[in-house]
Formats: C-alpha cells, structure tokens, sequence
C-alpha cells in the first residue's frame, strides 16, 4: 500500500512526533495509529497491525536507550517490566482478535473516544496537580497482582486499537506511584512484547503493511532517540499538556 506523496509527507512528521513522545511522556504512538486511520484507506485491522509492528521496534530501541540511561538496571524496573510484559501479551492477543471483527466506523468512534479520554485525563492532571491515587510496592504479593491486571488491561486495549502500550502504561504507573522516568522505562520493555504478539496476530491474518510500516516505523526510531534525550533534559509537564491538548484534537478529527 503505497500513500499519495502528499500524504506520505504528513505520515513521516507525524511519525516522528509520535516517536518522541513514546520516550519522553508515553503517549504518542497513539498518533500513528490515529494517522493511518485518517489518512489511509487501510482496513481497522491493517491500520492496528501495521501501528503494533513499528511498535516492536521503537519499544527496542527505546528499552537500550533507558537501559543506557539507568531506569532499566535496577530491581524495581526490571521487575515492572517483566510483570507487564507477561501479563500485556495475554491481553494484546485478545485485543488484536476482537479487531479482526470490528467495523471500521465501530473501530474510528472507539479510537476517538479513547484519544479523547487519554488527552483529557493528562490535561487535567497537570493542570490540577493530581497526585498519584495510591502506592504500589511492585516488590510485594498485593504490588504485584495489581501491576499484572493493569498490564492485562492494557494488552487487550493495545491489541484492539494498536495504540502499543506506553499511552496507557506510564499513565497507569504514574497514578500508582511510580516515578515518571521508571514509568516510561518499563513500557518500553513492555510494548516490545504486547505489539509483538499483537503484530504476529494481525500478520496471521494479513493485516499488516510493510511499506506503511516501513514509513512510519524509520521517523518513529528517530524520534523515539530525540525523545530519550528530552525526558532527561526538559521538565515533562508543559509537554505533557499540549500533548494532551493535541490528542483531544485528534479525536474530533476523527469523528468530525
């Protein structure tokens, strides 16, 4: 599937801001997948397929960046990740396979609807100051549970809509505690393993483009290395408000 020129122009930009923002505050492979959707013909399950597969890669790359930078060399992040990485595979084969039988209209109304919640949710914790909702010590019997059902959760969420993990993982960690970067971290290590197995799953069923992939994928790599070096230099938070704005934008798009 080879896009107009016009429109492979406007997918690299978006791809490598939605690099970027995969490793400085999580959210923005959503963008990819919401780019695909508006700006392609391709089938709810070519867009959520061909989205996971490029996922791998920036979560790889993104993985040996925090490994660099530390997050990922102690016990806790090490931990995080592999709770979320068991129990995220679980749920994307869920997720990619009720996709496979959604409508396309059905599929944009719930991307909409899921943008819109995200870049609510973000706008109104910067701009309230919310503070996280509890403390999950991932190192106990209870720590542990819960971090597994979030990463189930947001396996079957990531599956489905192929929007990787990162949007919803650092979000959920962050409310549970969890310090920003380490949050980031760890949903590097789990997107490698959640669009992994979502991406094989939708390639079962032919659903997935390698020369969209390959489009999208390259300026997502970049931006994922551009990102790596903001979270370390910026602070997050005015980021993390127009990000935020930005999505809530997307998703009238979407349905506009």
């Amino acid at each position: 599937m080879t896009p107009p020129i016009d429109v492979a122009v406007a997918l690299v930009l978006v791809a490598l801001f939605a690099g970027a923002g995969i490793t400085t505050v999580g959210p923005g492979g959503v963008f990819v997948t919401a780019a695909l959707f508006a700006l392609t013909p391709a089938s709810p399950a070519t867009v959520a397929g061909t989205a996971s597969a490029t996922f791998v890669a920036t979560g790889l790359v993104g993985s040996y960046a925090y490994r660099r930078s530390g997050e990922l060399t102690g016990e806790r992040g090490r931990l995080l990740a592999a709770i979320l990485s068991a129990t995220g595979v679980l749920g994307a084969v869920v997720g990619a396979t009720l996709n496979t039988r959604l409508p396309r209209s059905v599929f944009g109304g719930l991307l909409a609807a899921f943008l819109a919640t995200v870049g609510v949710v973000i706008v109104a914790r910067e701009r309230r100051g919310l503070a996280a909702v509890a403390e999950i010590d991932s190192e106990t019997a209870r720590g542990r549970a819960v971090v597994a059902a979030v990463g189930f959760a947001i396996g079957v969420t990531g599956g489905l809509l192929g929007v990787g993990g990162p949007v919803l993982t650092v979000p959920a960690l962050v409310l549970l505690g969890t310090p920003m970067l380490l949050a980031v971290a760890a949903a590097q290590v789990q997107s490698v393993f959640l669009s992994g197995f979502a991406a094989a799953t939708y390639a079962a069923h032919g659903a997935v483009s390698p020369s969209l992939a390959a489009l999208v994928g390259v300026p997502q790599l970049v931006g994922v290395v551009v990102g790596w070096r903001l979270a370390h230099r910026i602070p997050t938070a005015r980021l993390k408000s127009a990000l935020g704005g930005v999505l809530v934008l997307v998703a009238i798009s979407l349905v506009a």
